[in-house]
This record gives C-alpha cells, sequence and structure tokens, in this order.
C-alpha cells in the first residue's frame, strides 16, 4: 500500500497539516513531535521483522480478536516494547479477516473521533499512524498507565459481572442485557449516579454509529489517581457493521421481555426510566445525539476512509439516526 498524501491531521481530523498536529502531539505524547510514520513495515507484509510484532504480542494482555502489540515512546520515538518493559501505546494494525479489513483503522479512528469531537464522550487518546510501507494501524494511548508510569487498576464488566468462559461459554463476554452495566456500577461505584449520562449516552453513541461488538469487556471502571473509581474513557468505538454482519447489539439488548420491544427511541426511553435517569439528563442526552450531522460529515469526508467506505458510513449513520426519532 502506498503512503498517502496527509491534508488532515492524523490525529485530531483537522485540514491543513501534512502530519500530527500540535494538539494531538499534547494529547497524545506529552508535546513531543512524533512521526506519523512508523520505523517498521506492517507485521502483515511478510518481511523478517515480522517476528517482532510475534514476539511483542506474547508480552501484551489486553483481550480481544484483533491483532494489538504493546508501544512505547522513547524520546520522540514509538517502538514495540522489549520484554519487561511496560507500554503506553496500543498499536492496532489491518486485521487478518472481516470484510474490508483495510479500512478498520481508519472506520476505529473516525468513530472514536466522533464521539469526542461532535458529542464530547471521553474516550481514549488516540490517532493513526502509518507503516513504512504504507499500512495505517489505529494507535490509543492506555488510560490505565498514569504518568509516572504506575499502573492504575481497570476492571472490564465481564469481571465485574463474573463472566468467564468456565461459567458462561464461549459467548460469556456476550451474555446479557445492557440493563445489567447500570446495576454493576451501583454496586462497584460509590458515585454511579454521575457516571449513569455518561454510560448511557455511550450506548445510544454505540446504535447511531452501528458499533455492534459493544460487549461486556468494551465497559470498564478504572481507579483514579486519587484511589477512587470511575467509568472509564470510552474505547473500541467503531461502525462494525463495515465489516461483518453483526445484530444491531453486542449483548441480547437493552432490556428483556417485553421492555426490550418497540421503536429503538421507546427502549432508550424505557432503559432511562429504569436507571432513574431524569427527564433533563435523558432530553439533553437525545437533544445531543440527534444533533451534530453537519459536524458529523465533515469529519467523515476528513477521515482516512477510502470514498466508498465514507458513503457507506454515512448512509449507515443517516439511517440510524433517523430511526432515533421519537415516534418512528
Amino acid at each position: 500500500m502506498d503512503m498517502p498524501t496527509i491534508q488532515y491531521c492524523p490525529g485530531t481530523l483537522v485540514e491543513g497539516h501534512t502530519t500530527y498536529s500540535r494538539n494531538c502531539l499534547k494529547r497524545m505524547f506529552n508535546n513531543r513531535k512524533v512521526s506519523h510514520i512508523l520505523s517498521y513495515d506492517s507485521p502483515g507484509a511478510g518481511l523478517p521483522e515480522s517476528q517482532i510484532f510475534r514476539d511483542n504480542q506474547k508480552r501484551i494482555s489486553i483481550s480481544g480478536v484483533q491483532e494489538k502489540f504493546s508501544v512505547l515512546l522513547e524520546k520522540n520515538t514509538l517502538r514495540l516494547i522489549h520484554e519487561g518493559e511496560q507500554g503506553a501505546y496500543i498499536l492496532k494494525p489491518i486485521p487478518n479477516a472481516a470484510k474490508r479489513s483495510d479500512q478498520m483503522p481508519a472506520n476505529e479512528h473516525l468513530t472514536m473521533q466522533l464521539a469526542r469531537q461532535v458529542y464530547q464522550i471521553e474516550t481514549a487518546e488516540n490517532a493513526l499512524i502509518f507503516f513504512k510501507n504504507g499500512d495505517p494501524a489505529y494507535l490509543t494511548k492506555r488510560f490505565d498507565i498514569a504518568a509516572d508510569g504506575s499502573k492504575l487498576a481497570k476492571e472490564d464488566f465481564a469481571t465485574l459481572a463474573g463472566k468467564t468462559p468456565q461459567t458462561h461459554g464461549a459467548h460469556y463476554k456476550y451474555d446479557g442485557y445492557y440493563l445489567e452495566l447500570f446495576e454493576l456500577m451501583k454496586t462497584y461505584l460509590p458515585a454511579y449516579r454521575t457516571e449513569i449520562p455518561k454510560l448511557f449516552q455511550v450506548l445510544v453513541f454505540n446504535y447511531l454509529f452501528s458499533n455492534g461488538d459493544a460487549h461486556l469487556k468494551n465497559f470498564s471502571i478504572l481507579e483514579t489517581p486519587l484511589g477512587d473509581h470511575r467509568l472509564s474513557p470510552a474505547y473500541d468505538l467503531l461502525n462494525t457493521r463495515m465489516h461483518v454482519d453483526d445484530a444491531v447489539f453486542a449483548l441480547d439488548g437493552l432490556l428483556s421481555g417485553k421492555d426490550g420491544q418497540g421503536s429503538i427511541y421507546t427502549q432508550f426511553t424505557t432503559l432511562a426510566d429504569k436507571i432513574k435517569l431524569t427527564e433533563m439528563q435523558f432530553n439533553k442526552i437525545m437533544s445531543t445525539m440527534l444533533g451534530g450531522a453537519e459536524h458529523v460529515e465533515q469529519l467523515v469526508q476528513a477521515s482516512f476512509l477510502n470514498e466508498q467506505s465514507k458513503r457507506n458510513y454515512l448512509q449507515a449513520y443517516q439511517r440510524r439516526l433517523k430511526r432515533l426519532k421519537p415516534n418512528l
């Protein structure tokens, strides 16, 4: 794959940049001047250095089917970690499976930027980066690594629910309803009332942008530097329908039984009532999520998706946006 011509910041998607913008360098790399091109060819290039990536995978503990590699920032250079080192970044290259897999890094980067820039959802810091052979990869900064390099405690909702392959089978992380996430927060987060609107908005976002893989391990609570806990920043957000023929929701639905029937707006209304979201909070979230269409289109056009994928991404968003509106 040829190296793309850069006209938008590969981090913030702001126009007029041939590499990372100053704002991106600040957020992602602590103001260090880091190149948007890695010193490696992609792991799928079939070169001898692919062994470096295979060795790196043995050292990473983050679960998931997509290949992930641990990376650290040494001076101004990103590199794969060596044995005994702690990486502060996760690198996700083009996966080996799924439709249009070459678009997956740009898809995840765009979706994460939409969440933060359009809807003010707190997300893991992220950017697109390129191997020296031109292949793109998604790069995200770990939010469970403190500024001094120490590791913050992080527990995903599958762990909180006590669901493992041994107790609930191979599809354990897809078992349950989203209502149960709020019940778990009530158990494990003393300040859960302040976190309820945040989680609710992420669920609406996942519906709106066709993220059908928002399973239990893609939600977490995080220890803060002060020692208490909160909902972690959102991560692993992407339009999965572009790559697999998945269901609307990764779990069995927002709600069980009759509560999980009716229009999607009705289901979100029922969920809001059950989790005791106030009317003002609900209306504010829905107003935010039903707005911003021009900003969404602007960021999609600025993204590193190819032209066909941009059209497909926007069409999927517009269909879901119509269905999300009340009385439709």
